[in-house]
């Protein structure tokens, strides 16, 4: 007898094939029969006039702290996905010494986005070892999760306060390459390092990994090489260059995995923006032809960005303005009054070069939220509008609106209007085998990025809205692509013998939700977040989780081990190798 029999559903079975009428028979969490199932089960799930595809794959997460207290894994699991995978980015929560863990915390409140009291809050961050650190939450997730190891985190446990002060000795070196290897026995997925000047702890220092040598970087990358079914991901620097495509090739070499980096994008699709994506995407044609792998993460959407003069994450990119966050609020604040340092700030950035600069045109913010009277009536408008209406200069009037709610005023950089054309050269970039979608970055952000719901968003603007994928290329690229990136095994496709991770969806209604504020996490902290529409089931691992938006308090979901639940991906070098053998 069956477990759970799904009828009358329409397969599309993540490859990019054409869809097809067929039931589904599941037993001992895999699928065991697609066609007519005759065989009788626990249960039915009648699917007439829905699509029945592969749970979603979510390749670049960040939640790494919130499995802890959220076994849902929301807002994902709402949306489809079966999967998710973290610790990218170098920001790994384990392992930790007595010493690293307020560190870490304090870091991801600002690197990541993540509420102080919610991560204190959260657990008592007593674990020490990254087996320690899964055994925390194996068993009790609705879905799927996978963990790489960060670089962050095993430099601060090796080096303590120096890891932010200096390069690493050779003997602390190598005890970090014995620490990254004792994680991945734990069950770490893999490696993962930063080195974007945007990442900068609480205290605005550069991340510890920033602090890393060539060297230290190789050589900790080569370690995942000695195992099977591991990952490799990096951060790069902003600013694309000749030693960036030579560093990516590197990593690739020494880890010999393919090495995905985050992110790449398109906003309006001009000629001269889908110039400077080739001219990033070139990066893969480098490390080709040097037998290594290199591949991008792509957004399948504009992210709204909400950046504030607290946090100052983004905006810490600007030429010069590190220093200005590394100020206590007061000494910030006073800098901003101070006309010689408030003008000193604005010269820095409008002299700046990189991909930052945007920020710059003070005029192109749009006041998003503010938290005193005074400001109320600026919600919504443009710093540019205001400054006409005014007669005054857009960076004062940007200044002195921060000033007036203690710098907390939330800012939006106006995205650009969606269109066709916009969607056709964001189309080009998903189609192309240098790129995987992905980079949701869920879990991190919370008060900043919508693109937590990328799947839904996803086939909601760029199937229906703006039609520039079938259902079944959009279904391929959150699944089956997705998946190969870092080796799934048995997931990311309906087939006989692979596992029961499934959605069932409306395709004429599956949309996310208007994004909120939800007040949901440990210690009252608060989150952007957006509702599912259109998702009727979400199963995991054959069981059902998710039915029409509620959580059934099935813990379904596997924790992904490298080799177990992995296999290697091959780079163009070692299948060149192989063949010659």
């Amino acid at each position: 007898m069956l477990d759970l029999k799904i009828t009358g559903g329409t397969i599309v079975d993540g490859t990019g094939a054409a869809r097809y009428a067929a039931d589904i028979g599941i037993r001992d969490g895999r699928i065991v029969q697609i066609g007519q199932v005759d065989e009788p089960a626990h249960q039915t799930i009648e699917a007439g006039g829905r699509i029945v595809a592969p749970g979603f794959v979510d390749v670049h997460t960040h939640y790494d702290a919130q499995v802890l207290w959220d076994p849902t894994v929301s807002p994902s699991s709402f949306h489809g996905v079966t999967t998710v995978i973290g610790g990218y980015c170098g920001f790994s929560i384990a392992p930790l010494s007595e010493e690293s863990g307020d560190y870490l915390i304090r870091m991801l409140s600002r690197v990541e986005g993540m509420p102080l009291e919610s991560l204190r809050a959260s657990a008592d961050w007593g674990w020490s070892t990254f087996a320690d650190y899964l055994s925390r939450f194996e068993g009790t997730l609705a879905i799927n999760a996978g963990f790489l190891v960060g670089h962050s985190a095993i430099r601060r446990h090796v080096m303590g306060p120096a890891a932010v002060e200096r390069e690493a000795t050779r003997a602390e070196l190598d005890r970090m390459k014995d620490l990254v290897r004792e994680s991945i026995r734990g069950g770490a997925l893999g490696f993962s390092t930063t080195l974007s000047p945007s990442h900068n702890d609480l205290e605005g220092v550069p991340v510890p990994s920033r602090h890393a040598s060539r060297e230290e970087v190789m050589e900790l990358y080569s370690v995942i090489s000695e195992f099977e079914g591991t990952t490799a991901e990096i951060i790069p620097c902003v600013d694309f260059t000749a030693d960036t495509f030579q560093l990516m090739t590197d990593v690739s070499l020494a880890a010999q995995r393919p090495v995905n980096w985050n992110a790449i994008s398109v906003g309006r699709g001009t000629p001269v923006e889908m110039e400077q994506v080739e001219a990033r995407l070139a990066a893969t044609d480098y490390a080709r032809a040097r037998g290594a792998e290199v591949i991008a993460l792509a957004l399948v959407q504009s992210p709204t960005l909400r950046i504030n003069l607290v946090s100052g994450f983004i905006f810490d990119g600007l030429a010069g303005w590190a220093p200005f966050f590394q100020l206590p609020m007061d000494a910030r604040m006073a800098t901003l009054r101070d006309p010689a340092g408030r003008a000193d700030l604005k010269a820095k950035a409008d002299a700046g070069t990189g991909n930052f600069q945007n920020l710059a045109k003070w005029d192109r913010l749009r006041v998003e939220e503010v938290f005193c009277d005074a400001n109320r009536k600026y919600v919504g408008r443009s710093i540019s509008d205001i400054a006409a209406d005014e007669g005054r200069d857009a960076f004062d009037v940007f200044a002195d609106i921060a000033l007036a709610d203690d710098l907390r005023t939330t800012f939006m950089p106006l995205p650009a209007e969606e269109n066709l054309q916009m969607f056709q050269a964001r189309a080009k970039l998903w189609n192309d085998d240098r790129t995987v979608v992905g980079a949701s970055d869920a879990g991190a952000h919370l008060d900043m990025i919508d693109t937590f719901a990328m799947a839904t968003h996803f086939l909601e603007t760029s199937v229906r809205k703006f039609p520039v994928a079938t259902l079944e290329q959009a279904i391929h690229q959150l699944t089956e692509k997705a998946a190969k990136l870092v080796g799934l095994r048995d997931r990311g496709v309906l087939k006989e013998g692979y596992f029961a991770d499934i959605v069932i969806l409306d395709e004429d209604k599956v949309a996310r939700g208007d994004v909120h504020t939800r007040v949901d996490m440990p210690a009252g902290g608060a989150r952007l977040y957006a509702d599912a529409q259109g998702i009727g089931h979400v199963i995991v691992n054959g069981r059902e989780v998710i039915r029409d938006n509620q959580y059934l308090g099935v813990p379904a979901g596997a924790v992904i081990r490298p080799g177990k639940d992995t296999y290697t991906v091959e780079i163009p070098a070692a299948r060149a190798a192989a063949a010659a053998e």
